[in-house]
């Protein structure tokens, strides 16, 4: 829908489904579409982002040498400040350029905040779980992308924080099948999430590539081999809960590729349940597979690109780990190679009957 002609057809073609006579706002809905496509996309909005840090880590040198990190109170008030008012700005002011302020200021309030407070010799809980109020809090103020998808950064950055200073290594496996569940909800049910309230619709977008971005950093943590207190033993555990979510996706991929017969979704359920098993010591290489799934199902490029790039990541990392034997290895990397094989002849076949279809 590139105008307003092209609006108005399909808004004829909604006409045409009902009995009833529909009434449409043809200048606002045009409005509300030109105004969307006005954003910025995201590769400028991560451009944003990164340009923030880096202005905020410039700031901060010139902050430090004035000589603010030898006053604690003062490290505190100027966090706080500058992260009321990277959420303000962004509020009241909708630029490109501004956002870059807003990010800049909101980071740079988080690090002096935390600065500030370890300096008072405050508990790391203390500081994690103040961090994690003040992201929600901000969530629930701003409707920004840029702040939005950071605060859920920080929300999850926080978590697994305090998982990791309390030693709690088995909780991270539980925050990583809690977020495996979270990302397949978000992508499954967007139309019902989107449409319980306004500002749903206006934070589904940076909490979704959010999630995505909390959930492998806990598939991070479970694949590093250098953390002894991650017992290779137990990794199937966060393996299966993604597994299992990776086969009620499939249940959606059946209805996109026109799958109804019971014998081949049990078939294709069978086939797919004993090739995921391979990935059972390496949640990583699921959790990627799960964020491949889900971005092809509802056509969300970016996390595509990053779920094939966690993919690729975690198949190497896998491949030089010392833990598993050769021949594991390769009887996993076998049956990762026939999983995609199978997708790629199922989706052609499907796909290609439908066309002529």
């Amino acid at each position: 829908m590139r105008n307003k002609e092209e609006i108005k057809e399909v808004l004829d073609y909604f006409q045409t489904m009902d009995d009833k006579e529909l009434k449409f706002d043809e200048e606002a809905i045009l409005t509300a579409y030109q105004k969307k496509e006005d954003h910025q996309s995201l590769a400028i909005k991560i451009l944003s982002i990164f340009g923030g840090i880096s202005a905020g880590l410039v700031f901060l040198g010139a902050l430090f040498i004035t000589g603010i990190y030898d006053s604690d109170s003062g490290l505190l008030a100027f966090g706080v400040v500058a992260i009321i008012g990277g959420v303000f700005i962004n509020k009241f002011f909708d630029k490109l350029i501004i956002d870059t302020i807003s990010v800049s200021s909101y980071i740079i309030g988080f690090i002096l905040l935390g600065v500030g407070m370890f300096k008072m010799e405050a508990s790391e809980n203390t500081v994690c779980f103040l961090f994690i109020l003040i992201a929600i809090a901000s969530l629930l103020i701003v409707r920004s992308y840029i702040i939005s998808f950071i605060s859920v950064l920080i929300i999850n950055g926080s978590i697994l924080a305090l998982l990791l200073f309390n030693n709690n290594f088995f909780g991270i496996q539980m925050y990583t099948c809690v977020l495996a569940i979270m990302v397949t909800v978000v992508f499954l049910k967007e139309a019902k999430i989107i449409s319980i309230h306004p500002a749903f619709s206006k934070l589904y977008n940076p909490v979704r590539i959010g999630l995505i971005f909390s959930f492998l950093g806990g598939l991070v943590l479970l694949n590093k081999s250098d953390i002894p207190d991650i017992s290779i033993n137990y990794l199937w555990i966060s393996s299966a809960v993604i597994i299992l979510t990776i086969l009620y996706a499939l249940s959606y991929l059946f209805e996109v590729l026109n799958i109804s017969q019971t014998k081949q979704k049990a078939g294709i359920y069978i086939v797919s349940t004993v090739i995921l098993l391979s990935t059972l010591l390496s949640p990583g290489v699921s959790g990627a597979l799960l964020i491949i799934l889900l971005s092809f199902l509802v056509n969300y490029k970016t996390s595509f690109v990053i779920g094939i790039i966690a993919f690729i990541c975690f198949i190497s990392q896998y491949y030089y780990d010392l833990h598993f034997t050769l021949l594991t290895k390769s009887i996993f990397l076998f049956s990762s190679g026939v999983l995609f094989l199978g997708l790629y002849l199922l989706t052609h076949k499907k796909l290609t009957s439908n066309e002529k279809v």
